[in-house]
């Protein structure tokens, strides 16, 4: 099957609806991406902030999840589109099917999420979903399902496999996976590019995203991406620019206070929350169940206030210590389950107290240590190209 025989009108140079996205970007939508668009679920992420509490450092950081999934749904266009007319292997083998399960994918990827849902998941807690499953859940119940299977002839439990990480049958579809989350993606290509313009700073944008698209290319077995080695750098660049992401926006050490602050505050009262309803909030909605519940306990409301009230009162960094300059001390609390280090904050703030005239609350020491995920590795083949 080659490139021409797709039916995709995604994909053809009709004219379609242009629906506009910063930074000047015009993401071109037909009528049943539009239909998809417009349903509760999608326009709920309307609602739900791609960074959460980084604006309380970075003001502009408050775009949507909607819009990183317009900008994703964007790039898989772009990269399918790349690889059908560079790599005849791939052209011959995808399906109309694969090519459109990928699409809905990259549109519908981030479906599941809700409220400051990384901060939460990386508690670890099991009455709390992962996001995946609230997106399996969504893709499976009207109205998404019904325009899945009406318009675009897919089986919905196919995209929210693709969205979950399950293996492919094909060697395309697995190209495709690779595509939708693996070392160089367009998740990535785009939240980098998009987080960095929003929060002001140049770090996620010092990677050219054009020759990184047109360096795309299939690894050795065509059951993988890699790029060419004209794509080296490029791609070398994205992966320091996430570095220094995490390092000056995602990590910054005001940041990770205010996440601690709504991580021990979540906990505090997790006992209270229904996730039936909270999972379904918008962002505004989540905080003001959260002040709410908080007022008049003891430790909650503090947090509450100082993340929401009318003046900002996050938490100060007191010490910090790394896996190179403190390796035992980084052993003996990085990765704990979060419970182990509510208990460790408890007994720190007993013992800080001994010394000071006024004794601390257990509420007053946040200890904020790495999830229990580990960081992945990039590792993507450089294919050598003929000069």
């Amino acid at each position: 099957m080659t490139h021409s025989t797709l039916q995709l009108p995604e994909l053809g140079s009709r004219r379609q609806q242009l629906i506009r996205i910063p930074a000047e970007i015009d993401v071109a939508v037909t009528p049943r991406v539009l239909a998809l668009l417009d349903t509760p679920p999608m326009q709920r992420l309307r609602y739900i902030s791609q960074l959460g509490v980084v604006s309380y450092v970075y003001p502009g950081a408050v775009h949507s999840r909607l819009e990183h999934s317009l900008g994703v749904y964007r790039l898989a266009c772009l990269t399918l589109q790349h690889l059908l007319a560079s790599e005849t292997a791939f052209a011959a083998q995808v399906t109309d099917t694969e090519a459109k399960t990928f699409l809905l994918a990259a549109l519908l990827h981030d479906i599941g999420h809700w409220p400051y849902c990384h901060a939460i998941e990386d508690l670890r807690l099991p009455e709390f979903p992962r996001h995946e499953a609230l997106a399996q859940r969504l893709i499976a119940a009207p109205p998404i399902s019904g325009l899945i299977e009406d318009q675009w002839q897919v089986d919905p439990q196919a995209v929210s496999q693709l969205i979950a990480g399950g293996q492919p049958h094909t060697p395309a579809g697995a190209v495709l996976r690779n595509l939708l989350s693996g070392p160089v993606d367009i998740d990535k290509m785009d939240y980098l590019q998009r987080d960095s313009h929003h929060a002001g700073v140049p770090y996620g944008r010092n990677f050219d995203l054009g020759r990184l698209v047109s360096s795309l290319c299939l690894g050795p077995e065509g059951r993988t991406v890699a790029i060419t080695d004209k794509g080296k750098t490029a791609a070398e660049m994205m992966v320091f620019a996430r570095y220094v992401m995490f390092s000056e926006v995602y990590w910054q050490h005001a940041v990770r206070s205010a996440t601690a602050m709504l991580q021990r505050l979540v906990y505090l009262l997790r006992d209270q929350l229904s996730t039936e309803v909270w999972l379904m909030q918008t962002e505004s909605e989540f905080a003001q169940q959260l002040q709410l519940l908080a007022e008049g306990r003891a430790g909650a409301e503090q947090l509450a206030t100082g993340l929401w009230g009318c003046q900002r009162g996050l938490y100060k960094r007191l010490a910090q210590f790394s896996l190179s300059d403190s390796p035992q001390l980084f052993a003996a609390v990085a990765r704990r389950p979060y419970a182990d280090l509510v208990q460790i904050s408890h007994r720190l703030a007993a013992r800080l107290s001994r010394g000071l005239s006024r004794p601390l609350e257990s509420g007053d020491v946040i200890i904020d240590a790495p999830p229990v995920k580990l960081e992945v590795q990039f590792r993507i083949d450089v294919r050598q190209t003929s000069k």
